[in-house]
């Protein structure tokens, strides 16, 4: 971990990348799928929970079921993406840490409702983080966001209850012949101290 990337790398996971919801019609296979997680597992969370799980919906029939639950203003530019992913957190993510911590005994965190879901949002949202750059690394564009019902979306894809929706992130090879300015970013002196 010596090496900087290169500066064409680092444009496209960082200075040139934007959130994007408009893409080509290329598809995503599934070995760009695979290589998507394999880079995603990747995401550092504490005491190695991983407690992100991934749906990827892109059959027409997946879609029709997504529609529903999608706010008015976030519905076309979904159901256009070539691949939707929905992260959602296990609220029994606890369970796989004797295989992920092994020879660590931490169950005694995990009894109460509010540190179980403090740690599984936390560290999903890490690996969505991940998952982002993961997808830009592919050549990808992400458009990630929160406009749907996190209750209908459950009960639609999770009718059991285990896993909780965090967000949607519309994947694909994006069009960007309307992509926006990025937005203004707080300088260094305004976000950070050195102590």
């Amino acid at each position: 971990m010596t090496t900087t990337l290169a500066a064409g790398a680092l444009d496209q996971i960082f200075g040139g990348a934007r959130s994007n919801h408009r893409f080509d019609d290329r598809a995503i296979g599934d070995d760009t799928l695979r290589q998507l997680y394999e880079l995603t597992k990747l995401a550092p969370t504490g005491f190695n929970a991983q407690p992100a799980r991934y749906v990827f919906v892109r059959s027409a029939e997946a879609k029709a079921r997504l529609a529903p639950v999608l706010s008015s203003s976030n519905r076309d530019k979904t159901l256009a993406a070539p691949l939707n992913a929905i992260v959602a957190w296990d609220s029994r993510f606890f369970e796989h840490l004797p295989q992920l911590l092994p020879g660590r005994d931490v169950a005694a965190y995990f009894v109460e409702e509010e540190p179980i879901r403090s740690a599984g949002v936390f560290n999903a949202a890490l690996q969505a983080a991940f998952l982002i750059v993961a997808a830009r690394s592919l050549g990808l564009d992400a458009g990630p966001m929160t406009g749907f019902n996190a209750a209908a979306l459950d009960r639609e894809f999770f009718p059991d209850g285990r896993l909780r929706s965090l967000l949607v992130l519309n994947l694909g090879y994006g069009d960007r012949s309307e992509i926006r300015e990025r937005g203004p970013r707080l300088a260094f002196e305004d976000a950070v101290r050195v102590l």
